[in-house]
């Protein structure tokens, strides 16, 4: 009887034991699982061993290097952990060639190739995704670099193809974000292209993110540019602002509105081509409806002097006021500026009847106006 006891108890104890280490070893599985992060493995096309990647993350305009591979027997390899994917980019620079693209950084496996208009980041969820929509797009620069090579074709017929595909590519991108909006490859276009949008459109989209993803300053600052051209959009009355004149005298905006004038607000800077461009047409406009009209320049400069030397050289002849904060602009803020030129057209009551007008447009506009 004893021996049986003892028998069954050695049998409980290897049971209990046996259970333990299961439980043990699963546990140190499952941690190991946890554990593992990402493993990046690339090629690139024309580099040589010793040539270095460079892992990068870009914010506000400003790199910060994460991580740097050397390219040894012709592939490079970056291995770390991951809390959550983002955005990041990969750049090297070979004796013929400067790579530099973004992926999402996702614990998995990731395979990268640097190929002269075959780029591909394939491997995680993520990036099958994006790879998706880069593999249009890369087939898409094919025809154009094709298009561009082809002697046969008039300079008239290559830029009329050339136009369309620019017309394709972004409506490649745009369908990547209407399908993607939910996640963040979607979010990652939409920053990129929302300026492009109306702000209907835009409003819509933003409508989609889930909220897990509006904390991100990104989208923030996007929310607060849409709240402002809401509230400065066409019907509703001008906002005022207060800004300085090339000479330091301070003025209001609402010194030149509201005066029996059809007034148009010319957001420019002295750094901006497509501006300095635009300067003919408006002082034809200016000169053509001379006392029923009047200009108003918003510059977003950040140097006085380049600044005032642009008005001079370009013969400005309308009032000019600016606070020399660039982006930063309060003009920028209140009136939801992301790109320039911008227009924004106010009639004699102070209400704003049109906005972002130029050329043919614009010219029609003012002309329905004054008629």
């Amino acid at each position: 009887m004893r021996n049986q006891i003892l028998s069954i108890v050695k049998g409980k104890l290897f049971y209990g034991i046996a259970l333990i280490t299961m439980t043990l070893l699963f546990v140190a599985c499952t941690a190991e699982k946890e554990k593992k992060g990402y493993t990046i493995v690339g090629s690139v096309e024309g580099a040589k061993d010793g040539d270095v990647v460079v892992l990068e993350a870009i914010e506000n305009m400003n790199s910060t290097v994460v991580d740097k591979a050397v390219i040894q027997n012709g592939t490079f390899t970056f291995e770390g952990q991951q809390d959550s994917t983002v955005v990041r980019y990969l750049s090297c620079l070979t004796e013929t060639n400067a790579f530099s693209f973004p992926f999402f950084l996702e614990n998995g496996e990731i395979i990268v190739r640097m190929e002269r208009g075959k780029e591909s980041v394939t491997g995680t969820p993520t990036n099958e995704i994006y790879q998706g929509i880069r593999g249009e797009i890369n087939t898409l620069l094919a025809n154009m670099l094709q298009i561009e090579s082809d002697s046969t074709l008039t300079d008239e017929l290559r830029e009329q193809r050339m136009d369309e595909l620019e017309i394709e590519y972004d409506a490649i991108l745009k369908r990547g974000m209407e399908k993607n909006i939910s996640n963040i490859v979607g979010i990652f276009l939409f920053k990129e292209k929302y300026y492009e949008n109306s702000l209907s459109e835009n409003l819509r989209l933003l409508e989609k993110i889930p909220a897990q993803y509006l904390n991100d300053p990104d989208l923030q600052g996007i929310k607060k540019q849409l709240e402002s051209q809401q509230q400065t959009d066409v019907n509703k009355p001008f906002t005022d602002l207060t800004m300085q004149t090339p000479e330091g005298k301070t003025v209001k905006l609402s010194d030149y509105i509201g005066k029996g004038k059809l007034v148009l607000v010319d957001f420019w800077a002295s750094w901006c081509a497509p501006c300095r461009q635009s300067m003919p047409e408006l002082i034809k406009l200016y000169n053509e409806y001379k006392g029923k009209f009047e200009i108003v320049g918003i510059s977003l400069d950040e140097d006085k002097t380049a600044w005032e030397k642009a008005i001079v050289k370009l013969a400005l002849p309308w009032p000019q006021m600016s606070d020399l904060k660039g982006w930063k602009s309060d003009a920028a803020m209140l009136y939801g500026i992301h790109t320039i030129p911008h227009t924004v057209l106010i009639d004699n009551e102070g209400v704003i009847v049109a906005r972002e007008l130029k050329g043919t447009p614009l010219a029609e506009k003012i002309a329905e106006l004054l008629k």
